[in-house]
């Protein structure tokens, strides 16, 4: 079968996910042994090129693989756990990287056998991601990294990281930025957990003390680190807000199904709050079969920063109207000791849960203070805020 753009067509992609299963039978072949024979067929994103996982086809007909697969009992790569790589590295990696960066981290990205994080924001640097602190200092061939991150999600299980850094303070803060692929396993890379409101620790903060990275592992240009992470924040945003749901899915379903089990706790007024927040949810999923639609026409714009917001928003209404539904009973989930997880479960624990969970929505991923300027300003066209700090060097910015 040929892998041209203009000859990938559905029928084919069906015949060569038959291929695959017939070489390497489901029942019979371990399961990373599928997930890297599906890559090197092609399979994992369609519309990558061949050689990286993809066939160079259109995005939209990576559902035909899907389904297919999915008809077949094929296993998954296990996206929720390794969301972070497959929604923000491999997108980056695919945009800026170097021909033998792409074909080292893309496969096992996919696979999962390498997980990654994100080292982006810092405690003096959240919502203002452009003044980040962390030096990268050039000696030879390689940068010296120095500097602390912090709400990194998954640092703990991760070979990787993203990293952007500081490589000219006499620069204005966008510019002077260059980003980085950090080996999380080198020396100096120290990882700390921080314990959040649900009393568990699924992030960290992490500790960067001259470590040494190649500047053959630098994505994009010397001094254009900001070009390349917008690439990386337009993908999270849709990665967190834009994710493929059913009719009813996440977590208007779990209070919808409360509802329709206990009619003891139903009132009028609470009635009329779920009906709004049902509408609501419903019109984010059709907005974000709208939004994937556009992806598969290239890449994600600023629209993914309005379904963000809608996400947050959504998530800790209907969270709080789940936990004044149950009551008393709404305050309890099973475990508030200090543990690991390995993702986020916003639909599989309790309400409990939930409700602390989803208050992080709305920091994660861009905070929504910083995400209604992004609609207003580059969807919506109104003026930009007045930035004053825009054009002085970072090392006179007061801090």
């Amino acid at each position: 079968m040929s892998t041209d753009t203009e000859q990938v067509t559905a029928d084919g992609l069906r015949d060569r996910v038959r291929q695959l299963v017939a070489e390497h039978p489901v029942a019979t072949t371990a399961r990373l042994d599928f997930l890297r024979a599906r890559f090197d067929a092609g399979l994992a994103w369609v519309h990558y090129p061949v050689g990286l996982g993809g066939l160079g086809a259109p995005r939209s007909l990576q559902s035909v693989v899907d389904a297919e697969l999915g008809a077949a009992g094929a296993p998954d790569n296990d996206p929720r756990r390794i969301g972070i790589g497959l929604g923000m590295a491999a997108p980056t990696i695919l945009g800026f990287g170097t021909d033998e960066q792409r074909t080292r981290l893309l496969r096992p990205l996919w696979t999962g056998e390498e997980v990654w994080c994100q080292l982006f924001s810092e405690p003096g640097a959240g919502s203002d991601l452009a003044a980040l602190g962390t030096r990268a200092a050039r000696d030879g061939d390689t940068w010296v990294i120095d500097g602390q991150k912090v709400w990194t999600s998954s640092a703990h299980l991760a070979r990787w990281a993203i990293l952007i850094a500081r490589t000219d303070p006499d620069l204005p803060k966008h510019r002077g930025i260059s980003y980085f692929i950090c080996d999380m396993t080198d020396p100096g890379v120290e990882v700390r957990p921080l314990r959040q409101i649900t009393g568990e620790a699924e992030f960290n903060e992490v500790f960067l003390t001259g470590v040494r990275i190649p500047d053959s592992r630098r994505l994009g240009e010397v001094g254009e680190g900001w070009k390349v992470a917008q690439t990386t924040l337009m993908n999270e945003r849709v990665a967190i807000g834009g994710g493929r749901v059913p009719r009813e899915g996440g977590m208007i379903g779990r209070i919808a199904t409360v509802w329709r089990e206990r009619p003891e706790l139903r009132t009028h007024d609470l009635h009329q709050r779920l009906l709004g927040l049902w509408v609501e949810a419903e019109a984010a999923r059709l907005a974000g079969e709208r939004l994937r639609q556009q992806l598969a026409m290239g890449q994600p714009g600023p629209e993914g920063s309005a379904m963000k917001l809608a996400f947050a928003r959504l998530n800790q209404e209907i969270s709080g109207l789940e936990v004044e539904l149950l009551g008393e009973e709404g305050l309890l989930y099973d475990d508030w000791t200090l543990r690991r997880p390995e993702l986020v479960d916003f639909t599989g624990r309790e309400a409990g849960y939930r409700y602390l969970r989803a208050k992080g929505n709305s920091i994660e991923g861009g905070t929504s203070e910083v995400l209604l300027n992004i609609v207003a300003e580059r969807v919506l066209g109104l003026p930009s805020e007045p930035r004053t700090d825009k054009d002085l060097p970072w090392k006179d910015l007061p801090r």
